[in-house]
């Protein structure tokens, strides 16, 4: 049934605004964690419709993605709504369409408002969508998705749209979806199941909302993370099959492809992203460089200068962290496997430490590696009072959230995605809660991609960089016939071998 919108919301959302500054002390951030999702044949399969309705994450999370806008810290859902599932909603748009599942169709005015202030800083694939909408490069590709949901994936999935495609999409993160931007995307025509804090059942449903459809079925994916591809593989086989091609953009995505690769069992092509230059340094190293200070100024108002931080990890992802915090004045520790990544760290002018080494003096813990158990149960009951643990990591297993759930620890809930853990002596732990590959997928000519998973060509990834530019009024130099000639290279790219590291 329908819900009524309650009288004087305004001056509720003002007061939840309110009370969420009086605690902004004691929060932290992490980049958008997810369920980690095993291919392999000794890892557990899905046999059955998951039915678990408890929260799909014990670590209370905010993910990277949904600090980019300020609704994401005040968000326009009516907390008079919680108490109902949008599945038990009958909500219908303008144009009287029901397809979709979001919170509340009546936050669609200002979702587009979201929309349109991230469409200013996305000048990459507006320029995309004026270039190509004429020729629709996309017509007859029917795109079903599995993001996150804020106003920089709507611009995509909109860009999508005017380029021909018809899309279904779902959340690959409980936590992330701003529901005034998923109303939008479903007053704009978008088939999209999604809203913040869904269950697990919940997010399975959404999921199969769009893959499951009488007279539709999906021929391209573009997933983060994975699990919308685990799905479509193991319980339409026959779908999966029948794709023309896989795009995904997370370390851990990656990771499944090709294990599947390895075991002979991906039957389509498939391009990993999260692999590309432009990926790699814009959403890794240069978007977390600043997330992490946005996330973690915007929850917790802590002062960094003086403050001991160590960050586990120094891939792309920790490179940004650690450039922002020491640029706040942070006393930033770091910890790592590869000798390559440690010996950077030791030139940028961080000491390389075990995390046993500094983990009763540090103040924060951020770990960003996509690996499991980085901060174990002994590191937790080391750390200091007030430590702030959080993950800007892929996937949330990095720390063991699941052994603090023992009776002599107390949760307290200070607000939505943020806890204390509370030791038996008092002491406290602040622990928290993208177009061109599906292009050139669809439209290549059968036999270019195999039954693999492939790098974004370098040719794109130079497009992609090239969109960008004119937003700093930049000028390339082009290079003179002669000059091409002597470097062996073609004067419109690529510039560089595949082996070449930025």
């Amino acid at each position: 049934m329908s819900v009524p919108e309650p009288a004087g919301g305004e001056e509720k959302q003002a007061k939840e605004v309110e009370d969420a500054e009086k605690y902004s002390f004691m929060a932290t951030v992490t980049k958008a964690p997810k369920k980690q999702i095993q291919f392999a044949d000794d890892m557990q399969e899905f046999t059955k419709f998951p039915t678990k309705t408890g929260r799909r994450s014990l670590s209370r999370s905010i993910s990277q993605s949904s600090t980019d806008s300020y609704s994401s810290a005040a968000s326009y859902t009516d907390s008079s709504d919680d108490e109902v599932s949008p599945r038990e909603k009958q909500q219908t748009n303008s144009k009287g369409s029901s397809n979709f599942c979001v919170k509340n169709i009546k936050q669609a005015e200002f979702g587009r408002r979201e929309i349109e202030i991230a469409e200013q800083d996305m000048s990459a694939l507006i320029s995309l969508r004026k270039r190509a909408q004429g020729e629709k490069p996309l017509a007859g590709a029917k795109i079903v998705g599995c993001t996150h949901i804020t106003a920089q994936t709507a611009v995509l999935i909109e860009t999508l749209c005017a380029l021909g495609a018809q899309c279904r999409w779902s959340a690959c993160n409980i936590y992330s979806t701003q529901n005034e931007v998923a109303a939008a995307l479903a007053e704009a025509g978008v088939a999209v199941f999604a809203w913040k804090g869904e269950s697990e059942d919940d997010f399975w449903w959404c999921i199969d909302r769009c893959v499951n459809v009488d007279g539709w079925q999906a021929n391209m994916i573009l997933d983060d993370g994975g699990d919308l591809t685990h799905w479509v593989y193991k319980k339409y086989p026959s779908v999966f099959k029948k794709i023309r091609g896989i795009v995904e953009e997370s370390v851990t995505g990656v990771h499944r492809l090709y294990q599947l690769s390895k075991a002979g069992k991906l039957c389509v092509p498939a391009m990993n992203v999260n692999d590309s230059v432009t990926k790699q340094k814009f959403d890794n190293l240069y978007c977390c460089r600043e997330s992490i200070l946005d996330g973690l100024k915007r929850t917790t108002d802590v002062m960094f200068g003086g403050k001991q931080v160590v960050v586990c990890g120094y891939g792309e992802v920790g490179k940004g962290c650690c450039a922002a915090l020491k640029a706040l004045g942070a006393i930033v520790y770091v910890t790592e496997i590869d000798p390559i990544c440690a010996l950077q760290a030791c030139m940028d002018g961080f000491r390389v430490v075990k995390l046993s080494e500094v983990i009763r003096q540090v103040d924060v813990v951020i770990t960003c590696t996509g690996n499991k158990n980085v901060v174990t149960r002994e590191h937790l009951d080391r750390m200091k009072n007030s430590c702030i643990v959080c993950n800007m990591g892929h996937s949330n297993t990095e720390i063991d959230v699941t052994s603090l759930r023992t009776p002599e620890l107390t949760w307290e809930r200070v607000r939505s995605q943020v806890d204390h853990v509370i030791w038996p002596d008092g002491k406290r732990v602040v622990l928290l809660a993208e177009a061109l590959a599906l292009i050139e997928l669809y439209n290549a000519p059968e036999g270019r991609y195999k039954q693999d998973v492939y790098l974004l060509p370098k040719k794109m990834d130079e497009y992609v960089a090239s969109l960008h530019l004119p937003s700093f009024d930049a000028h390339l130099t082009e290079l003179t016939d002669d000059q091409a000639k002597y470097l062996g290279l073609n004067k419109n790219g690529p510039f560089k071998p595949n082996y070449y590291r930025y």
